[in-house]
């Protein structure tokens, strides 16, 4: 595998080495020492394209650091933000969410797109039969929601995700989980109708615990993001060919 992508998120730092859109062995890292795992990553064998996407601008000596560690370094954060305009995409539009779209209009040409990336936000995006971004919205992810609960409301615990919540609680603890649950469930249900043509397509933590509990046909790809990054990095290679 000749390039490598990295998703430097909310939370976790995701990785995974590639050729062309085809993904190998993928890496998770929770930890504040993001550069030194990426250096380890690069220590046996260092990729032609390194494509960085970051949730915030990296620091310049690590930068520096990191493309003595390939041939081309990529670097997509808020201080570049040209890559977005070139590709018809909205500047404010964050590079996990573009990648997404990248992705998706490369995988399903043709064909108008939902996109629901269920992480530590909800975010929801789409995209026309020609290819074109027709906007989105940002959401609590599911996590975040019990959180939120538990942090705001003094009286409310913290629960986990259940396996299987029930339609209606009857309990505290039933009563939020099925609060948070079946409230994503009706908030996607309702992104899915407004565009009923549309290709649902489901990527992040949680898309297959979500996917499983709709009604319409979904297309579960966990790794969305990662083939976005993996498509930018393949496009530099061709040009350089």
């Amino acid at each position: 595998m000749s390039n490598l992508v990295i998703e430097i998120g909310n939370t976790a730092l995701k990785a995974a080495w590639c050729e062309r859109m085809t993904l190998g062995k993928t890496f998770r890292y929770q930890g504040e020492k993001v550069k030194d795992f990426i250096l380890s990553l690069t220590a046996r064998e260092k990729p032609v394209v390194m494509v960085v996407s970051s949730v915030y601008p990296l620091l310049e000596q690590d930068m520096a650091s990191l493309r003595e560690e390939c041939g081309k370094l990529i670097v997509l954060d808020k201080n570049n933000k040209e890559f977005l305009l070139s590709q018809g995409l909205p500047a404010y539009l964050s590079y996990d969410r573009a990648a997404s779209v990248l992705a998706a209009r490369y995988l399903f040409r043709g064909k108008g797109c939902t996109l629901v990336d269920f992480g530590t936000t909800l975010s929801i995006d789409f995209i026309s039969e020609e290819g074109l971004y027709q906007g989105g919205n940002i959401s609590l992810g599911c996590r975040t929601r019990f959180k939120a609960l538990s942090r705001y409301s003094r009286a409310l615990p913290l629960v986990e995700t259940p396996e299987n919540p029930d339609t209606v609680g009857l309990s505290e603890t039933a009563s939020i989980e099925s609060g948070v649950v079946s409230g994503i469930i009706f908030e996607i249900e309702g992104y899915l109708g407004m565009h009923p043509q549309n290709i649902a397509v489901f990527t992040g933590g949680d898309a297959n615990y979500f996917a499983k509990r709709m009604k319409s046909s979904i297309f579960v790809i966990c790794n969305l993001v990662l083939m976005g990054l993996a498509l930018i990095a393949d496009e530099y290679v061709q040009k350089m060919a």
